[in-house]
């Protein structure tokens, strides 16, 4: 499972060696209050979430959430040991993408029950240092059966205390935003990213928390979250091609996203095969966020 490029005595590679992580399973029932609550939050009426309606893909997220105490939290928000996050000192987290497959629908009150494990551990280095690519696969079951898996990429840096923090600059708008005849533009402010963290039960202080972000972390501003935009760049298929069920959606985030920024997803109808190729940016900007999406 582990991978090592790069120096095998740095931090990262040490501290990740002989990291065997168990698995995780969590079982919740799929109520609509948390549908509801995204639609909202995003503006737009909700689907229709009666007993045994289809749940929008990756809609789950609001579903499958661990509630960890809060003497259990590190000083970033994140729950500070345990489970799977990997024994990395001066942890600082980003998510970088991940893929969902989908066999069929998950029906509004179900019983869901997400299985998690870590499946592959990379250290590699890259323009801003050695960091750490944990891969987690979710195989997903409503009523006790399979219904899809899903994998997501968790990026790890280490920032030990004393450690000066880097500085990143907020990108000039230079970029058109992404074009396609399916487009969808959402205004993003910090109300937007607090409502988001608290529905998802997310406590990382980057997206809520400005002096922290800044100071600690070296961020110009409050970070978009990256599942936001992955759930923004599957609104499009979802409003445009309600008829076409999603079988299966990757993306990767290759830049952060800053508050007030508006962030534009767009996209093309599909292919002949069902793909579509989605980016969601921040205005101006190049695209935080490319995916690629395939319809029945």
């Amino acid at each position: 499972m582990m991978e090592h490029m790069g120096n095998s005595d740095s931090i990262l590679a040490k501290s990740l060696r002989g990291w065997e992580p168990g698995t995780v399973t969590l079982t919740r029932r799929v109520d609509p209050w948390q549908a509801g609550a995204f639609a909202s939050l995003i503006g737009i009426d909700p689907p229709p979430l009666r007993e045994g309606d289809p749940l929008p893909p990756m809609w789950h997220w609001f579903t499958l959430l661990e509630h960890p105490a809060t003497t259990a939290l590190a000083v970033d928000g994140h729950i500070a040991d345990g489970g799977l996050l990997p024994p990395v000192p001066g942890r600082r987290r980003m998510f970088a993408g991940g893929r969902l497959t989908l066999d069929r629908p998950i029906p509004i009150g179900s019983e869901l029950t997400g299985t998690t494990s870590v499946t592959n551990v990379a250290v590699k280095n890259g323009r801003s240092g050695e960091m750490a690519f944990v891969t987690a696969r979710t195989d997903l079951s409503a009523d006790g059966e399979l219904v899809g898996a899903e994998e997501q990429d968790i990026v790890y840096r280490s920032e030990p205390d004393g450690t000066e923090p880097r500085k990143l600059s907020r990108p000039e708008p230079a970029e058109p935003s992404p074009e396609g005849e399916w487009k969808l533009r959402v205004e993003t402010d910090p109300v937007l990213l607090f409502r988001f963290s608290a529905l998802t039960y997310n406590g990382h202080r980057i997206h809520y928390d400005k002096p922290y972000v800044t100071e600690a972390e070296g961020y110009p501003d409050l970070v978009i979250h990256g599942p936001l935009l992955a759930l923004l760049a599957l609104e499009l298929p979802r409003r445009n091609a309600p008829e076409r069920p999603l079988r299966s959606f990757s993306y990767r985030l290759v830049r952060p996203a800053f508050v007030p920024a508006p962030v534009i997803a767009a996209a093309e109808p599909p292919a002949a095969d069902g793909t579509t190729e989605i980016a969601v940016a921040a205005e101006g900007v190049s695209p935080s966020l490319t995916a690629k999406a395939v319809l029945a």
